[in-house]
């Protein structure tokens, strides 16, 4: 009886953290889509953008933290978005970008 409920405690965080997971992903992607306005300048094909003024994400493929330091602080021709976008936005934007591209 112990092990059976050890096994539906290890279900339950499974599943919690897989919803978790896909919220972040869906907030990064509204973020890349909508009120970062990234599509309009990026190339990432989950997010069926073509844009062509920064890198190709597909090809580039960075990491969280390479993403969340351009979007913060800004890069290039890249505005800073902190002040923009709460650090809860810029994380998952970051995250977003980086599995997908990947």
């Amino acid at each position: 009886m112990k092990y059976y409920n050890y096994f539906f405690i290890t279900i339950f965080i499974l599943f919690t953290q897989t919803l978790c997971a896909d919220e972040i992903l869906d907030l990064g992607k509204n973020i890349f889509l909508e009120k970062g306005n990234c599509a309009t300048c990026h190339t990432l094909s989950d997010a069926g953008s073509n844009g062509d003024i920064g890198p190709n994400l597909n090809v580039i493929k960075p990491d969280v933290g390479r993403v969340v330091m351009a979007v913060t602080n800004g890069i290039g021709v890249m505005p800073a978005y902190e002040g923009m976008l709460t650090s809860k936005e810029i994380e998952a934007v970051a995250i977003y970008v980086s599995e997908k591209s990947n």
